[in-house]
């Protein structure tokens, strides 16, 4: 039987701040009739202004969510409002009870297609089609290095300061794209941001990144991976969960949405409870689509994850979970002093030179605003605050959290600073940083 979800973990999925409050005037028994669950799904009747009620179901393991209402947000306020009711009042949402026709038509077609989708997993491959393939993507990728390394060379031989010849990098990003390398493509496309005293940095590590893309056979494995994925190559979920895979008690530490007009990018960090690895989960969603994954910071899932190979193996995908998701201890995660925060993100650049930040849980650190700007100090050292990384209102409420006294934070400690993504207040409780 499936735990019924928190509020945040409810609102966490609400694809805006509309959709929330939309929500919560529908999270209340009187609009809803025929609601019920079987602990894998969750369905109900909305009325609206109409005179046939909205048939909502959303299936809890993904989740995955259906409405006929015709808003274009996922998940709809219905959705929301739903699992609002859901997780509040019990007794509105009977347990064990049976789908409805609608539902259980829903459901089963959700199931067939997770069951087609992986016998084409399953489908026997065309090994010799697929080495063409790679080789004709890594000619492609070595020639689009190679230009991109002419192109850096050219604009440090005219000179940093002269800007008469340089012009726009967008030109030359999607030279990169024409090439099967959209890592390449989106760091090029960042230079046109960086400040000129900050150029020099940037042309030296994008070269060298293009570098080892043209001479990944001569690298070790682990750094080869890194190069690969840092190019733009990327490893199927399927084949990354045929293992192996790591099974542990993962501890949310933290999570944050970034979006942009094309979609919206959700960053789940964890903490394995027995092996002590960091992972990072991502997610993506559409515009007016919050991503489907969703774990509530501070709590504990068991499962298993499997991680994208590379020298500092980090960023992982959700494989099998193995019950749900659960409170963690009482009482912040253990955390490092400053100095060790500064020497694990030493280590972690030596293995991959292109790594900005570390998730970090830093201890005993009080938040300060001096004339330099923000600061976290734990009375020994000091690390500055990556601003650009972190909203106004995100350090106002740190300050307010701490006032003035030591907790524990995470975040990502690089070397633009230290990105605060939660804090544990005084009554040990995560408190996120990045939501309103």
């Amino acid at each position: 039987m499936e735990e019924r979800w928190s509020t945040e973990h409810v609102l966490s999925l609400a694809p805006d701040a509309a959709s929330k409050k939309a929500a919560g005037k529908l999270s209340a028994p009187a609009p809803w009739s025929a609601a019920g669950t079987d602990g894998d799904a969750v369905w109900g009747e909305c009325k609206g202004s109409g005179s046939t009620p909205y048939r909502t179901v959303v299936e809890l393991a993904t989740p995955a969510y259906q409405c006929s209402c015709p808003s274009r947000k996922f998940p709809c306020k219905h959705a929301l409002g739903l699992l609002l009711l859901w997780s509040g009042s019990p007794g509105s949402v009977p347990d064990g009870a049976e789908p409805a026709d609608w539902a259980a038509e829903w459901l089963k077609g959700r199931q067939e297609r997770a069951e087609q989708r992986a016998a084409r997993a399953e489908a026997p491959a065309d090994p010799e089609a697929a080495r063409r393939r790679a080789e004709k993507r890594s000619a492609r990728v070595a020639a689009g290095a190679a230009e991109l390394r002419l192109r850096l060379a050219d604009r440090v031989r005219h000179g940093l300061a002269d800007q008469s010849t340089a012009g726009p990098w967008e030109e030359v990003a999607a030279r990169m794209v024409d090439a099967q390398a959209p890592g390449l493509a989106t760091r090029v496309r960042e230079l046109d941001a960086v400040p000129q005293q900050g150029l020099l940095a940037e042309y030296a590590m994008l070269h060298l990144l293009a570098t080892a893309a043209t001479r990944l056979d001569e690298l070790p494995a682990p750094l080869a991976a890194t190069v690969r994925a840092r190019v733009g190559y990327t490893t199927e979920t399927a084949e990354l969960l045929a293992g192996p895979t790591v099974r542990d008690r993962w501890q949310v530490l933290g999570t944050r949405d970034t979006a942009d007009e094309r979609l919206t990018t959700r960053r789940l960090w964890l903490r394995g409870a027995k092996t002590g690895r960091q992972a990072l989960l991502i997610a993506f969603g559409r515009p007016g689509q919050a991503p489907d994954l969703a774990l509530p910071t501070g709590q504990v899932v068991e499962a298993e994850l499997a991680f994208h190979p590379g020298a500092r193996p980090l960023r992982a995908v959700l494989g099998t979970r193995h019950g749900a998701p659960a409170a963690a201890p009482d009482g912040p995660p253990p955390g490092l002093s400053v100095a060790e925060a500064v020497a694990g993100y030493g280590t972690a650049v030596a293995d991959d030179p292109w790594l900005d930040a570390w998730p970090t849980v830093l201890t005993e650190v009080v938040p300060v605003l001096s004339e330099e700007g923000w600061h976290l100090t734990d009375g020994r050292h000091t690390v500055p605050v990556h601003r650009a990384a972190v909203p106004d209102a995100a350090l106002w409420r740190l300050a307010a959290v701490s006032t003035g006294r030591p907790l524990t934070v995470f975040g990502e400690y690089g070397h633009r600073g230290f990105a605060p993504v939660t804090a544990w207040g005084l009554d040990g409780r995560p408190i996120g940083l990045t939501t309103t």
